[in-house]
């Protein structure tokens, strides 16, 4: 950038002494003017050409390891940190997150200039940065939120950590499952349950949370002497924990995002167990069928009674763009679409925006269809939040997750409702929910 603006400089100067000499000269002879317009012409050429290389200069994002920040507290400088790389891909440029186990393929990347802006994959969020000296500044908008979305953020080339520490001698001990509890003492407290593992035993860790709503998804981080750090960055979760283990128990503090932080503690307890999923919403009145009618993305009207999902067992999911749970359960459900719609099995996503604007709506649930290649009815519900949910299924008695995934028999009387989903995060967990529903929709289509 520094040498765009010298050159520009240059050209203005130089400008400024032909005008000046041009000025000077009342009466140039012909030859000579010709000679000027011609001087002036190729300088005029040989700027932009300059330009253009200067350009093309800055905008090369180099390729390779990269450590990212947000900072979520500027005043305590508590800051969430993720890695991710620059690839090449032919003429194209790659931005793939890494969190464990995970990487988000970011390919939505416009470079001008200095400037480098990428938006998320699936998510309404994007950065928006410049190029100094090989490494990002810039920021982090999150447009779901109306206030403190927008955040800090910065990017150093060629640096591999996640967390600024050393790692200590070998000592896997946080391995295991903790009984974990959010904002303890307080009315709003709820209970997880922690999934530590340690890498190759060594300091470094992969993480999750279990609640009865769903799971924290793939987190990432080390111990530190008897400290946990763990983080978490997809383009719509932006978590942080940290905690300090001493007297048998760990205590921390949660941030999410810039907007929301609280403490939680945590014991070992390997026999925790929460509510089982299929006991949180339940059927008030057994008499009552569903129904409901909402356009697809196409606009046309679908409802659960169409000749399409006669004499089908049906699968409804409760889903909204916004959610990234939603998009793991979505990312299977694709899969088992496709590997039991011949069989008759039919899918219907009902999608609860975060906005009511039916083509704003249609734009996000679009970019997700795409992403999992979704073959089944995904309609606009143009109603948000859990209440519109719960008002939209007056036979059960709330909906109190994204994702709420429903099972209806041939008959379309409701066998079984989970709420929210063990996504790939949770290991043995995530393996059992699917051995668990590919066992009841095959129970579904032999009835």
């Amino acid at each position: 950038m520094g040498r765009l603006i010298d050159i520009i400089k240059w050209k203005s100067c130089f400008d400024y002494a032909q005008q000046d000499r041009a000025g000077q000269a009342s009466h140039p002879e012909p030859f000579g003017a010709a000679q000027d317009k011609l001087r002036r012409r190729a300088t005029s050429i040989l700027f932009i050409f300059i330009l253009l290389i200067n350009l093309s200069l800055a905008a090369k994002l180099k390729p390779g390891t990269y450590r990212a920040v947000l900072v979520l507290d500027t005043i305590n400088k508590i800051e969430l940190p993720f890695n991710f790389d620059v690839v090449k891909k032919g003429k194209k440029v790659q931005i793939i997150i890494r969190n464990a186990e995970e990487k988000i393929i970011v390919d939505e990347i416009t470079i001008k200039g200095d400037s480098v802006n990428f938006k998320m994959p699936v998510f309404d969020t994007e950065f928006r940065t410049k190029l100094i000296d090989g490494n990002l500044q810039g920021v982090w908008i999150n447009h779901y939120r109306k206030e403190k979305n927008i955040l800090p953020f910065k990017a150093e080339f060629n640096n591999t950590n996640r967390f600024p520490f050393v790692p200590g001698k070998q000592n896997p001990y946080f391995e295991g499952r903790w009984e974990t509890t959010f904002s303890p003492g307080k009315a709003d407290s709820s209970k997880a349950i922690g999934v530590f593992n340690h890498m190759e035993q060594t300091d470094y860790m992969h993480a999750t949370f279990l609640t009865e709503t769903g799971d924290y998804r793939f987190l990432e981080g080390m111990k530190v002497v008897n400290k946990l750090y763990l983080s978490c960055f997809d383009g719509s979760h932006a978590f942080l924990f940290i905690a300090e283990y001493k007297d048998d128990k760990l205590t921390g503090t949660f941030y999410s995002g810039a907007h929301w932080k609280e403490d939680w503690i945590a014991v070992k307890n390997e026999k925790f167990k929460l509510r089982e999923a299929d006991e949180i919403t339940t059927v008030k009145n057994t008499n009552e069928k569903l129904n409901f009618t909402f356009p697809n993305l196409e606009g046309k009207k679908v409802s659960l009674t169409d000749k399409k999902f006669e004499n089908k067992p049906v699968i409804i999911q409760i889903t909204g763009s916004w959610c990234p749970n939603c998009m793991d359960e979505s990312s299977y459900l694709s899969g088992v679409y496709k590997q039991f719609k011949g069989q008759g099995l039919e899918i219907i996503a009902l999608c609860f925006e975060k906005t009511a604007d039916f083509e704003i709506s249609k734009k996000q649930v679009t970019r997700v269809k795409n992403k999992f290649d979704l073959q089944y009815e995904m309609l606009i519900t143009q109603l948000t939040g859990s209440a519109k949910a719960s008002e939209t299924f007056p036979a059960l008695n709330k909906i109190s997750a994204f994702p709420t995934t429903i099972f209806l028999n041939k008959q379309h009387d409701i066998v079984k409702i989970h709420t929210g989903f063990s996504g790939p995060a949770t290991g043995n967990d995530y393996i059992a929910l699917k051995q668990r529903t590919e066992a009841l929709v095959n129970q579904l289509l032999k009835q």
